[in-house]
């Protein structure tokens, strides 16, 4: 059944309601987070979907930092996890211990790990051994853990930011292909530009530092989530967002002769939804109301990259991923311009 006018007009209504209060949300990010837009519209885009996000960059750059201010600005209560090798699953999810009462009788308590809160930030995930990894692996898929044959479900929201150090790889423990699919999108956060890197001289070495405010509150962003699902996705967008997935499979017949040859394995159905989401969430962070064709190429690098691999001979060679796609998506919107 079509919408009425006044559902239609009262959907237009809440989205312009929501894009106004996250261009006050940016504002509060980006008084403490100094430029990187694109870094943060990509975590709050992560976050609008309901997903979690995997930021790959140097020390130094604000990553933790960008943490923290989002927790405040979208009022999440956060926790922190420094992964280290010798870090066990107990130390996330939490363990039963052995209490004894006022009446001497003894029974097991659980203690809740870190992992109960909403904005959860996994610092250098890769460092932490893979049976440390994939105590993460149900919380992230099912908002929910078991511990001792119980289960219990995390609070709502609940949102995974890991980070990841691209060049130490001493000692560390790179995350399975199941695992990175559980991530939304891979954001990569480079240097700043020297204005930027200018201003943030200037902003955080004096006596006092700007500070960032409330604007969104748990039940407040559950509510942004499911509105962005009530966006309309135009029939054009769906079948750009199947070929550009599909393109990059090599055993599809669909893909390009440079994929078939580049592409050890490609991206699942999983790839096709975290694209319907994103890019939803960045037309309303641009303050559209529905997303367009632009909005699938400019989404596609973060949510495809880490869902998909080279072979041996491509990495040998020097091959990246990430312009392979900029290749292919660039490819795709040319055909359909064309069509």
């Amino acid at each position: 059944m079509a919408p009425t006018d006044s559902t239609a007009e009262d959907l237009v209504a809440d989205i312009e309601a929501l894009e106004a209060r996250l261009a006050d949300a940016k504002k509060s990010i980006t008084a403490r987070f100094i430029g990187q837009e694109r870094v943060v519209d990509l975590t709050l885009s992560a976050m609008l979907c309901g997903g979690h996000a995997l930021l790959i960059g140097l020390p130094g750059l604000g990553k933790t930092r960008l943490v923290e201010t989002l927790s405040t600005v979208m009022g999440l209560d956060g926790n922190r996890v420094q992964f280290t090798p010798d870090l066990m699953p107990a130390d996330i999810l939490g363990s039963e211990v052995l209490e004894t009462g006022a009446d001497g009788q003894r029974t097991f308590k659980f203690i809740g790990g870190p992992i109960f809160c909403q904005l959860l930030m996994a610092d250098e995930i890769n460092r932490a051994s893979p049976r440390t990894q994939s105590a993460l692996l149900q919380a992230m898929q099912e908002k929910q853990v078991t511990v001792a044959g119980q289960t219990r479900a995390l609070e709502a929201p609940f949102h995974v930011l890991a980070t990841q150090n691209p060049i130490e790889q001493e000692g560390t423990y790179p995350l399975p292909e199941a695992q990175l699919d559980r991530f939304l999108v891979q954001i990569d956060v480079a240097y700043p530009d020297r204005k930027t890197e200018r201003d943030i001289l200037l902003a955080t070495t004096g006596t006092e530092e700007a500070e960032s405010h409330q604007v969104f509150t748990g039940p407040e962003l559950i509510a942004a989530q499911k509105l962005l699902r009530r966006m309309p996705v135009g029939d054009a967008v769906v079948e750009q967002i199947l070929d550009l997935v599909r393109a990059f499979r090599p055993d599809d017949p669909s893909a390009p002769e440079r994929v078939k040859d580049l592409v050890a394995w490609g991206p699942g159905p999983r790839a096709a939804q975290a694209l319907m989401l994103t890019v939803r969430a960045r037309a309303l962070l641009q303050g559209r109301l529905a997303p367009s064709p632009e909005d699938v190429l400019d989404m596609a690098k973060p949510v495809l990259v880490h869902r998909m691999a080279l072979t041996f001979s491509a990495r040998a060679r020097g091959e990246d991923l990430a312009g392979l796609i900029d290749e292919v998506a660039a490819g795709l919107a040319r055909q359909e311009a064309a069509a």
